[in-house]
């Protein structure tokens, strides 16, 4: 017999939400098993009702990820928030974020139905790369890039050393691993900048290009298999 599927990860690979999103789903009682709240860490047994929100729940088949040029002023969530991501992009199946981009910041997210992905692409010990462009508010100095390069402390730690490149007057580029709250914005502050433009132009080897802000498109055969295969020893 076969010793069935937590919870979690089983809403998750129905394209339901990430598992962090199904814990907090859980401890608010929205789960139901065989008509039962379920509770973390329960396991899903073959043949076993589940419900989100009393919505039957059966597992995605349809792989689906799409690459979304996020405009300012969209709110980087599932909830029912006033301009979230997901009312604005409208896509005609169930689709989630893949990680945030502040409200006032724009450029490249994920979109998926993909929860096992979701935790790779999120997990920070993955040190997956994440690349933005950075507008600030007066001129760029040799100090600050190489102070934003080696680390700076912020949210009681100090951030991974980046590659940080100026790109002209007031404008620069860096590259993370790691996606702390806020984390270059709090990063420019730290040597008394303020950002002014912020965006996204890539994640791993997905870049944003040419795509219009507003819209998305879907990753191509080669950029999933690249994708795919930076992911491949990532952790869940």
């Amino acid at each position: 017999m076969e010793d069935g599927v937590r919870i979690n990860k089983f809403l998750s690979e129905a394209g339901y939400c990430s598992r962090r999103q199904a814990d907090k789903l859980l401890e608010e009682g929205r789960i139901e098993i065989d008509g039962q709240i379920a509770v973390m860490g329960q396991k899903v047994m073959p043949g076993q009702i589940v419900k989100a929100d009393g919505k039957l729940l059966t597992k995605e088949e349809e792989k689906i990820l799409l690459a979304f040029n996020k405009p300012k002023g969209i709110v980087c969530t599932s909830g029912r928030y006033k301009d979230n991501i997901i009312d604005y992009v409208n896509y005609p199946k169930r689709i989630y974020p893949v990680g945030r981009l502040d409200k006032d910041s724009s450029g490249l997210i994920f979109l998926t139905n993909q929860g096992e992905l979701v935790n790779k692409l999120l997990r920070a010990s993955n040190y997956h790369e994440k690349e933005y462009v950075v507008t600030v508010n007066k001129d760029i100095t040799r100090e600050f890039l190489d102070g934003m390069a080696n680390g700076v402390p912020i949210l009681d730690t100090v951030t991974r050393k980046c590659r940080v490149k100026a790109i002209s007057k007031r404008t620069f580029s860096i590259v993370l691993t790691q996606g702390l709250n806020r984390q270059i914005r709090r990063m420019c502050e730290y040597f008394d900048y303020r950002v002014r433009e912020l965006k996204r132009v890539r994640i791993m080897n997905v870049e944003l290009g040419n795509l219009e802000e507003g819209k998305y498109r879907e990753l191509s055969e080669k950029e999933t298999a690249l994708l795919l295969k930076g992911l491949k020893n990532s952790r869940n």
